[in-house]
């Protein structure tokens, strides 16, 4: 019962310490996407699908590639998330066998949990991308339509994004956005894994996983590549999406 009750302490902390984090990098993104990862790839896909759709017949090859790359990367990351998912779902039918000296909960019941726990993460990380898929193929085709078709200009902002521009914009960007999503499962099922070996390393790998991603999700310098008032405008316009 002992070592039980570190499984019902550490675990729940681990988990709690990672979606804190996740919690307040979603307030970042929100209120100042210039300070994240996410925030400014999402102000350069804006900038970027303006520019593949001002002239789509010399453009159009060039973007449906690159979202084509997006899409296998996307592929690649589904078909480990349901591979995986399968030999968990072995694993956990061929029944339980300790693994040594673990010291927290080593039961029966306990490793079905863990087991389940891992495969649920996979799983997600599975529909996640294909989610990502989805949009990316969407995008795919939306991205050829020529922006001058729907070009409504407004008065005094000559370099406003038409309607179709937006659309396009908003459907790369929730690609990303779910590929994002998928990948962090990935990185959630490490913790996950090393629960099967007792709540300690469990809880130490997602102390050590919440450092590594601060420094991947947190820019500390954006550079001088773009003018503060555009900045100003891009960042208006994620927020409003």
């Amino acid at each position: 019962m002992e070592k039980q009750i570190l499984d019902y302490v550490l675990v729940p902390v681990g988990l709690v310490v990672m979606v804190a984090y996740h919690l307040w990098l979603l307030r970042q993104i929100i209120r100042r996407p210039a300070t994240t990862v996410l925030g400014i790839n999402s102000i350069n896909r804006r900038m970027w699908v303006r520019a593949m759709m001002e002239d789509t017949s010399k453009n159009g090859v060039l973007a449906v590639q690159t979202l084509r790359n997006n899409i296998m990367a996307s592929t690649l990351l589904a078909s480990t998330a349901i591979m995986l998912s399968s030999v968990i779902a072995v694993l956990m039918s061929g029944g339980h066998r300790p693994i040594g000296e673990v010291y927290g909960d080593n039961s029966k019941l306990g490793f079905s949990i863990k087991f389940f726990s891992i495969m649920v993460c996979f799983l997600g990380a599975f529909l996640l991308n294909v989610q990502s898929i989805r949009y990316y193929s969407h995008a795919s085709m939306l991205i050829n339509v020529p922006s001058n078709i729907h070009r409504r200009s407004k008065k005094g902002s000559k370099d406003c994004m038409t309607s179709a521009e937006e659309y396009v914009w908003m459907t790369v960007n929730r690609g990303s956005y779910f590929w994002s999503l998928g990948l962090r499962a990935f990185y959630l099922s490490f913790p996950l894994f090393l629960w099967i070996f007792g709540p300690i390393p469990m809880f130490v790998c997602c102390v050590l996983l919440v450092f590594l991603l601060y420094f991947l999700d947190v820019t500390f310098h954006f550079g001088s590549v773009f003018s503060a008032n555009s900045l100003h405008e891009e960042e208006d316009g994620l927020v409003n999406v």
